[in-house]
């Protein structure tokens, strides 16, 4: 059992108060809007963050992102009741807003991690659910245990303050090409007058497949070797190439196709086109030096 102070109580701040407070820990929260709290009867409520902080030795942030949670860091108080403690942001940010944040909490003589939450509030305190954590070695070993309540999956990325928020951003990326390719399959199968539901079940059975093929691809960007593949760049162009005509036809959205076309287009003119479908990585490489020149 721990002492545990959780300040933000969104839907994921006030998730992780609960799965803290089922896990026998003594929790003290704190909210802008105090009625939040009203359905945590467990938990002590601070007046301040500085109290909130001063109650326990662990503090967790979840709020909006980095500049809510600079904003409450800044009230009367907190620096100093930080001294000594460990401050853990889980809230949403970027690798280099991770590092200042870091820096910000050792001028203050406070210990800092930095984690990313790849889950949904309702998964929190599951044994798979998956939390990535970085920064000071030392206060992770220490509170380890707690934080392990809030996600079975917890993950110590080492020392380095921006690697969860990496970690986070390279998921987002592929999730957000996941759910526009989610919501334009459902409007080709409700174009054809198929159901999206059995839409749904049928990429779930995928999965095995899917993983295999994400694996797969960070291998082979990692080694850069693009030269052995199951399928052609040009071969996946052109079947996207058809979802665009697909889309015209159906009077549907097209937007998706049209850009995934694109790229696949610009690969396939750049002379990857028998290469692995990851040898786009190459056009975006290009388009990143091209922008940093």
């Amino acid at each position: 059992m721990e002492d545990i102070s959780v300040i933000g109580l969104g839907k994921m701040g006030s998730a992780l108060a609960a799965a803290l407070l089922r896990g026998g820990h003594r929790v003290t929260v704190w909210n802008r809007s105090a009625h939040k709290a009203t359905s945590l009867t467990d938990a002590a409520l601070a007046a301040t963050p500085a109290a909130a902080i001063a109650a326990s030795p662990l503090t967790i942030v979840c709020v909006s992102d980095y500049a809510a949670t600079r904003s409450i860091l800044s009230e009367p108080g907190v620096a100093p009741a930080l001294a000594g403690r460990t401050l853990v942001q889980l809230s949403t940010g970027t690798p280099a807003e991770a590092r200042e944040l870091s820096t910000w909490a050792h001028e203050r003589r406070a210990r800092y991690l930095d984690g990313g939450i790849l889950a949904w509030p309702s998964h929190i305190g599951g044994e798979q659910t998956l939390v990535y954590v970085c920064g000071d070695r030392s206060s992770y070993n220490e509170h380890e245990a707690g934080l392990r309540t809030l996600a079975g999956g917890l993950t110590y990325l080492g020392t380095q303050p921006g690697a969860a928020a990496t970690m986070f951003a390279a998921i987002l990326s592929y999730l957000a090409g996941r759910w526009i390719g989610i919501c334009h399959g459902a409007l080709i199968c409700q174009s054809e007058g198929m159901s999206p539901a059995f839409y749904g079940e049928a990429l779930a059975a995928l999965g095995p497949a899917l993983a295999w093929d994400a694996r797969h691809m960070g291998q082979v960007i990692e080694s850069d070797t693009y030269t052995a593949p199951e399928s052609t760049l040009a071969t996946a162009g052109e079947d996207i190439a058809r979802l665009v005509r697909q889309a015209e036809d159906s009077g549907i959205n097209a937007a998706w196709p049209v850009f995934a076309a694109g790229l696949f287009a610009q690969a396939i003119e750049a002379g990857h086109g028998q290469e692995e479908h990851a040898a786009l990585i190459k056009v975006l490489r290009r388009e990143m030096l091209a922008v940093a020149s």
